[in-house]
């Protein structure tokens, strides 16, 4: 009696090679355009099962410090617990009108494309909300095919998340040097002491270390990390209703 499967490969020995290359073609085409479905899905999903406050997600660096082996020091702590001066002192030096859009800032992004187009070199545009998906779920390489997925995924995630929830998840997985993660740790580490007990200055510190923490030391900062520092205290200070939509009693 035939078996279905011998008769099935009989049939494509048969074929000729053109028609068994298309065959093959279609077949990994269908293979491709579901391994695409389930990488969009994927950070969709887990955006869902982030919101909760009790579940404490880690970074794609952080996964990459436990798969070599490195380890990292992070410790979470609810944005309520943080005090106020961290937190506002990282939005005014990252993301000044983060209460105010909807995960992108569209009047940045607008001059980044337009300094791109001109030759320019292109300068940060990244929120707050398109940081934390790019922590989350992406790889810190620059392209503008990253930043083309980056940009869907930050307007997702801050209409699904509460901005409240967005910093304080923010504030935990960010990179603060090699294996330190998160505001907690980055205090305890730097400056001994819990967020929550942070100086206006040791904050201004913390915060403008963020765009190149790797090279950038908060406790021995250099005479420019300084003068940034200054400025982001000035402007945390006068922060007012900018920060609204994170402001605690702590």
């Amino acid at each position: 009696m035939p078996v279905p499967e011998i008769e099935a490969e009989e049939r494509s020995l048969q074929m000729p090679t053109r028609t068994r290359f298309r065959a093959s073609k279609r077949v990994w085409t269908r293979r491709v355009a579901k391994l695409l479905l389930l990488i969009v899905l994927v950070p969709l999903l887990l955006t869902l099962v982030y919101r909760p406050g009790f579940v404490h997600p880690v970074s794609t660096l952080m996964l990459a410090d436990l798969v070599t082996f490195k380890g990292y020091d992070r410790r979470w702590v609810p944005l309520e617990e943080m005090g106020q001066v961290g937190p506002v002192s990282i939005m005014m030096s990252e993301d000044a009108k983060f209460c105010a859009h909807g995960g992108v800032d569209w009047g940045e992004m607008r001059a980044v494309v337009n300094d791109f187009m001109d030759g320019e070199n292109p300068r940060g545009a990244s929120t707050i909300s398109m940081q934390t998906v790019k922590n989350l779920f992406l790889t810190n390489g620059r392209s503008f095919f990253r930043k083309a997925v980056e940009v869907p995924l930050a307007l997702y995630f801050d209409a699904v998340m509460p901005k409240r929830r967005v910093m304080e998840i923010y504030l935990n997985i960010a990179e603060w040097g090699p294996g330190i993660y998160g505001l907690e740790a980055a205090s305890q580490h730097y400056f001994g002491r819990p967020a929550r007990d942070l100086t206006r200055k040791q904050a201004a510190l913390l915060a403008v270390t963020l765009p190149n923490p790797l090279v950038r030391n908060p406790a021995k900062p250099s005479a420019q990390l300084s003068r940034l520092a200054n400025r982001i205290e000035r402007r945390a200070r006068a922060s007012g209703a900018y920060i609204g939509c994170i402001k605690t009693t702590g």
